[in-house]
């Protein structure tokens, strides 16, 4: 491939495109409220041929003063280290990920569905095939037999918020310009990919040292529209059992005093998604906890009744939403403030188009001496202190010390353990439910669980990612035995960077949460345990023989473990207190169950851990005919909740 001067005066710049790309990557900024963040704080790697003489070259030339990098293990756990980052930086700075062409880059794809979904910055920078075809094909080149400029990085493009194939040195400067763009857009923000071959990577061009400045990309706070602004108003003024839903978007505006101050205006109660929980600290009189199929009792109740209901920054997902069959008032009215079009107009809502903080405080403005009925605030009060007791209970399950814990109990020691500044993790299994339902979070980063993918193994690299955006704030990672064995490579890395998150390991056995749900839906939990084959050729045999613990330990990490519930009290005050990676295995008493049977959510009584029930639906289609009286009896369940489903119109 021939090169290129650069057009316009002024003087140029000789770099290879990976070494310019890298170069500009690392003058990028965001500022929001006077605050100057560095947008690109580092990049992830894997090396391969496809960017270990472009982008790897370019990362050693330019310094880690400039552009830190840190050595991955897999490319999956990369990616979910830099989003737990953004995540921990309100969005306000990111990572870069590069990986080679081939497996490397397609290993991408599950980490860019998270990002996107969860509206959380990533920049994938993955090597691609040769944009020059010296030879066709090349090693790792899919070959399309319908199109020749196809390459595997094609399966990014619908995980991607923003997708760009550099092809020629000069299409780097706008594919960069607008990769950062969306990176640093609120409204827009996602998985950005810019597809890299690798010839053109270590291809020598001659830049404008224009392109080379400093960029500040200001986040602003969008006022809302002042006539959607007075219209909100008035449909919560006149509302009598009003609820307000915190979702994600109020973390990532930090605007969670914006909220506590409308909270004690108005007395509105406050529930929270698993996005958003935390957005009140737990004993906020206005908190009422977790909503939807894993909320808590007090949050579903009011939600059945509420008249109207304001979502600040929420998707309004199934599990908020009992799929669609939580929000059960004639007539309720719900108002959307969320920087997102797109998820504003949710919920046949009215939209308030805004930032979270920016609303927050025009509709407090706006409901100036308004407040709810002290008749309604004293009940769900009530209700709050009820809900208390249940935790309390969970927490303590049979008191005895030399008992085997169970998952609640070790929430319970957790939960008395932790100040404000630990931060606990979570993605996937029966662990998010239970910590929706049963944790007090105490500050705004304490809870932090990725439930929009629900992402088995995210916790353990999600904690480093954390980790490195707040040094010296305790950060834990619940993991269970399942989400384990998907991947625990980043222990390594944890270990190289002497970064000391701290792993508490579930040993439960199989795939508790799943196998939950299969009990309730019929299908009997087949193919949830991890047991060998019984004669009869099913997975009911004896638990395998595995030492997870071992297996930490042999990655480097300290290990602790806590047979019994006092066990379980010493070795976590220990792991606090550890500065290196440190794992703490607990072999519970019992599987845990996530999704009870429907029998049990209706009557919303406790699970044998002691964790209450489901307190809504959610919509898992069961067998529409069987011969097994299980999938029968399901079936007739399915249809009872199904009938109470609506849409919002």
């Amino acid at each position: 491939m021939s090169t290129g001067t650069a057009t316009g005066s002024g003087r140029t710049r000789r770099l290879t495109v990976a070494q310019a790309l890298v170069a500009f990557l690392a003058r990028q900024f965001t500022e929001r409220d006077g605050e100057r963040h560095r947008l690109i704080r580092a990049c992830w790697g894997i090396f391969g041929h496809g960017n270990v003489a472009g982008l790897g070259q370019a990362l050693l030339e330019t310094g880690a003063d400039r552009m830190p990098y840190f050595q991955g293990r897999n490319e999956q756990a990369m990616v979910h280290a830099a989003v737990a980052h953004a995540r921990q930086t309100a969005r306000l700075s990111a990572q870069a990920v590069t990986t080679s062409i081939g497996p490397g880059a397609t290993n991408l794809v599950t980490g860019a569905a998270l990002a996107t979904v969860n509206r959380l910055p990533v920049l994938l920078l993955p090597g691609d095939t040769f944009a020059t075809r010296p030879a066709d094909p090349v090693l790792q080149q899919l070959e399309a037999v319908s199109a020749g400029d196809v390459s595997v990085n094609d399966c990014l493009r619908p995980v991607s918020r923003y997708f760009d194939r550099v092809t020629r040195p000069e299409a780097l400067i706008p594919a960069a310009l607008q990769a950062v763009r969306v990176l640093a857009d609120p409204a827009e923000t996602g998985a950005v990919t810019l597809a890299l071959p690798q010839d053109v990577q270590a291809e020598a061009y001659d830049w404008p040292e224009e392109f080379f400045a400093e960029r500040v990309w200001r986040v602003r706070r969008p006022a809302p529209d002042a006539e959607a602004l007075a219209e909100a108003a008035a449909v919560l003024r006149a509302a009598r059992r009003p609820l307000i839903v915190a979702g994600g978007g109020v973390h990532h505006s930090e605007a969670e005093q914006a909220l506590a101050a409308l909270a004690d205006a108005t007395g509105i109660p406050v529930a929270s998604t698993q996005a958003g929980k935390g957005s009140l600290r737990h004993d906020h009189p206005a908190d009422v906890g977790g909503i939807g199929h894993t909320g808590t009792a007090t949050a579903d109740d009011l939600a059945r009744t509420a008249d109207a209901v304001l979502g600040v920054g929420t998707r309004w997902s199934d599990f908020t939403t009992a799929s669609g069959t939580l929000f059960a008032a004639p007539g309720v009215r719900f108002v959307n403030l969320n920087i997102t079009a797109f998820d504003g107009h949710k919920m046949s809502g009215l939209p308030l188009v805004a930032d979270a903080r920016a609303g927050l405080g025009a509709l407090t403005d706006a409901l100036a001496g308004h407040r709810v009925e002290r008749a309604y605030e004293d009940a769900y009060g009530r209700a709050r202190a009820r809900w208390e007791e249940r935790v309390d209970r969970a927490f303590a399950g049979n008191g005895d010390p030399a008992a085997r814990p169970t998952q609640a109990r070790v929430l319970g020691a957790l939960d008395a353990l932790v100040g404000d500044e630990d931060i606990v993790i979570n993605a996937a299994g029966s662990l998010p439910g239970d910590l929706h339902k049963l944790w007090r979070a105490r500050s705004p980063r304490q809870y932090h669980v990725e439930y929009g993918y629900s992402c088995m193994g995210y916790e353990i690299p999600a904690a480093i990612g954390v980790a490195l955006a707040a040094p010296g704030r305790p950060v834990w990672a619940l993991v269970g035995d399942g989400t384990y064995l998907m991947m625990p490579t980043e222990i390594v890395t944890a270990v190289q960077e002497g970064i000391p998150v701290k792993l508490v390991l579930l040993q439960n056995h199989g795939y508790a949460s799943i196998g939950g749900l299969s009990e309730a839906t019929g299908a009997e939990r087949f193919g949830t345990a991890y047991r060998f084959r019984a004669a009869d050729g099913s997975y009911t045999g004896d638990p395998l023989p595995v030492d997870l613990a071992a297996n930490a330990a042999s990655l480097g990490m300290d290990v602790l473990r806590a047979g019994t519930a006092g066990e379980l009290r010493e070795a976590l005050a220990v792991a606090r207190a550890c500065d290196r990676p440190v794992c703490v295995h607990v072999e519970l008493a019992a599987e845990p169950e996530a999704a009870v049977p429907e029998r049990e959510a209706a009557a919303g009584t406790e699970t044998e851990s002691g964790v209450p029930g489901a307190q809504a639906w959610w919509d898992v289609p069961v067998a529409g005919t069987a011969t097994r009286p299980a999938a029968r009896r399901a079936r007739e369940e399915y249809e009872r909740h199904a009938a109470a489903r609506r849409r919002y119109l």
